[in-house]
């Protein structure tokens, strides 16, 4: 499937021409295997892949015992793997051969030997891999300073678009968003669309099964047992954290199915502290399972700095994979239900996977997740919560962040979003409500549908 990450691997290979290695962070199962051994396929003469989630233990020993002399180990590498290597022909040239370390994390010396490879311009280098920060993965050994890291997200909506075979329809969302004006005609085409891509999620192995199918069932399936696959690396990489983790893990679709969001600790365990669960939180967001909202007390210039850390928000990575870790009573999501979503008809708090696929998308689009709550027994006009702030690209004195309001419902009121714009009106840029009706702009808030979020 056509990923737009494709390009960013392009312009790395074009422009950095060997000086860093390229490293992919992502969860497992979101495809960074996949796009780069098509990358490598398609980009270079030949490639060697190197996985080592299950790689011969003699493979990871030539990174200890061959790296004063690199001649032997990719000489290993070639025997190994029955592939030929040709060298780049100019040091300022591109590379004819790729090598690849996909999962990293389970083997630290490789990316330790980073630093060497680079300096050695043979070969380009692409390094996929998930928890590349927990402290065992990165224990003992220099981290290098040559890597370029990017990230990788479950497909976004319009790789989704790409999937279901339309390519006309986000150039349309764009340019309409661009103008502020209706999509008229082809909003229930795009809400349609919307609300399959709520359901699915976008894990390639679902979508793909979607696309093939058009069964929920099977879909579910296919989520489930990445689910699985997830609660099993909690137990095996999670070391001391795991039950906390594992805690936090099952505790998510409660804690969003609440009018109130921000996460409980009291319901993980009478009178936790942040300080006893920040580890936990950091683990599942650098699995990149979750995705954090922080509250910022202050919607003003530089959100990070006014970051209350100690309350946060714990969104999936993938609203798919939500609905089918909250709707799992009897093991799988019938079909009558994925139904009952897709036709907006079914009876629960819809607004937890609506809030969560505007986090995904705005966290894909490149947005870190913020949040404003202020509090007051005082004064009412000081009692609000925002559901969301972005902020602008390039930062001025004033007008810089955008409050975003995000409704399911038909009917709604904007009693928080209004007392932000009569507080902080002069500092803020424009205020959005996030709805499932078409664009439209009233007394200074602009309307979008909930498609249009990547575009903020």
């Amino acid at each position: 499937m056509k990923r737009k990450i494709y390009n960013r691997l392009l312009d790395w290979k074009q422009n950095h021409k060997g000086d860093t290695a390229l490293l992919i962070e992502g969860a497992r199962r979101i495809g960074k295997s996949y796009i780069v051994e098509e990358f490598a396929r398609k980009e270079y003469t030949s490639y060697i892949l190197v996985d080592f989630s299950k790689v011969n233990p003699q493979v990871m020993e030539f990174f200890n015992l061959y790296m004063d002399d690199l001649d032997m180990l990719f000489m290993n590498l070639e025997l190994y793997f029955k592939q030929r290597l040709t060298p780049r022909q100019m040091p300022d040239g591109e590379a004819a051969s790729l090598i690849i370390f996909d999962e990293v994390q389970f083997c630290p010396h490789a990316r330790a030997a980073i630093k060497h490879l680079v300096a050695d311009r043979r070969y380009d280098y692409i390094e996929t891999g998930s928890l590349i920060s927990i402290k065992k993965n990165v224990k003992d050994i220099m981290l290098p300073s040559e890597e370029h890291a990017i990230e990788m997200f479950p497909m976004d909506f319009e790789e989704f678009l790409w999937a279901m075979g339309d390519e006309m329809l986000m150039p349309y969302i764009r340019m309409q968003f661009e103008r502020r004006l209706p999509m008229g005609t082809f909003h229930r085409r795009a809400m349609d669309y919307f609300r399959q891509y709520l359901i699915v999620g976008g894990m390639p192995q679902a979508v793909s099964k979607y696309v093939e199918t058009r069964d929920f069932d099977k879909v579910d399936e296919v989520k489930r047992d990445i689910l699985a696959l997830y609660r099993n690396d909690i137990r095996k990489y999670a070391d001391n954290q795991k039950t906390k983790v594992a805690a936090i893990f099952e505790e998510i679709p409660g804690q969003l199915q609440k009018h109130e969001k921000k996460f409980l600790l009291s319901a993980l365990q009478s009178e936790a502290r942040m300080r006893d669960y920040s580890q936990a939180f950091f683990w599942l967001s650098d699995a990149k399972i979750i995705n954090c909202c922080y509250n910022s007390t202050e919607p003003s210039i530089g959100l990070k700095l006014n970051e209350e850390r100690t309350t946060l928000k714990c969104y999936m990575g993938d609203t798919g994979l939500l609905i089918s870790h909250a709707f799992d009573e009897r093991g799988i999501v019938s079909a009558d239900l994925y139904r009952k979503l897709m036709f907006d008809k079914l009876e629960v708090n819809e607004g937890m996977l609506v809030e969560n696929i505007v986090a995904q998308m705005l966290r894909t689009a490149g947005h870190r997740l913020y949040f404003f709550s202020s509090s007051s027994r005082t004064s009412a006009d000081d009692r609000m919560e925002i559901d969301f702030l972005t902020a602008k690209p390039v930062t001025t004195s004033r007008h810089n962040i955008s409050p975003i309001e995000v409704k399911s419902g038909k009917r709604y009121t904007l009693t928080s979003l209004r007392k932000c714009i009569a507080k902080y009106g002069p500092q803020l840029a424009t205020p959005y409500v996030l709805h499932d009706k078409d664009v439209k702009e009233e007394e200074g808030i602009v309307y979008l549908p909930l498609y249009m979020t990547p575009l903020l």
